[in-house]
């Protein structure tokens, strides 16, 4: 096979070995992913007054009409294009910080949990399913009702809400898991159960974690819009998708583009990272392909 390989053309070879890599889920979602994560990281240096310039003489401006406003101004006269390129701050600050706070947490009890079994393994299960029997939205403005709105909250309640997703993942590959035999082999050999488990069991159920990993992080985008539209999120001064829609809900008839240009851009992005979770699946569950 790897003789019949050697005499294809260079271009052939070059197409099966990376082949993976011209499929459209991970052409379109990089692409977009890659667009906007960059005007992300630059939008301080992009826009240095943070979307707070006012110009009355200029509200309500439509967009493409002229090269400084593109994408028109909100009522306070202010750049559509800047506040949403700034407002990406916020959303992919919370999207990558709650998922990751989530993970690493899950992860640390999933392994504990389906390792070691036992009282602790079924009353960490048990109130997992309770948990997840709770509505995020409705826990979240309980919560922020009572104790006041801000992002870092929302990412506390994110992290606090999501670790069972992960744990329940991270324990059923860990029951699989520690019945093997590279798994008996290296009990036979005396390692503790630390090395055991993070240096053998852990590497081979992050699969399933990467891509979770990477729908979560659209998921808590939409979340964080969300809880910012209904003014539970940040200041109303900083430039947010949510914050956006928020703002723009009054004038979708007479001015569509305050509320559709930001909702287009959660739309994409969202999009974006959804398509490189589908491809992450393809590639690390070849059992599970969803394309071919």
């Amino acid at each position: 096979m790897a003789e019949q390989t050697q005499n294809l053309p260079a271009r052939t070879r070059f197409r099966l070995k990376y082949r993976r890599f011209f499929k459209f889920e991970f052409l379109l979602g990089a692409l977009l992913t890659g667009v906007l994560g960059t005007l992300v990281i630059l939008s301080t240096w992009i826009f240095p007054e943070g979307g707070r310039s006012v110009d009355l003489l200029a509200r309500l401006t439509p967009p493409f009409l002229s090269w400084e406003h593109p994408l028109g101004t909100d009522p306070l006269g202010r750049d559509i294009l800047e506040r949403v390129i700034l407002g990406g701050r916020i959303s992919f600050a919370v999207g990558l910080l709650s998922a990751a706070g989530a993970v690493l947490l899950g992860t640390v009890i999933g392994l504990l949990a389906g390792y070691y079994r036992g009282i602790w393994d079924t009353l960490i299960m048990r109130f997992a399913d309770i948990q997840l029997a709770l509505p995020f939205i409705l826990l979240a403005i309980t919560v922020i009702a009572i104790v006041g709105p801000g992002i870092d909250r929302i990412i506390v309640l994110m992290i606090v809400s999501q670790w069972v997703q992960y744990a329940r993942l991270v324990r059923s590959s860990v029951l699989s898991l520690r019945e093997r035999e590279f798994v008996q082999a290296a009990r036979s050999y005396g390692l503790r159960d630390r090395k055991i488990i993070f240096g053998h069991i852990l590497p081979n159920a992050l699969g399933p974690l990467i891509i979770l990993l990477t729908l979560n992080v659209a998921n808590n985008i939409l979340l964080e819009s969300s809880l910012t539209f209904l003014g539970l999120g940040a200041d109303p001064q900083t430039p947010t998708w949510g914050g956006m829609l928020s703002e723009g809900r009054n004038y979708i008839q007479t001015a569509w583009w305050v509320t559709v240009f930001p909702g287009v851009t959660i739309m994409l992005t969202v999009l974006g990272l959804n398509l490189m979770g589908d491809w992450l699946r393809d590639e690390l569950d070849p059992l599970g392909r969803t394309s071919r």
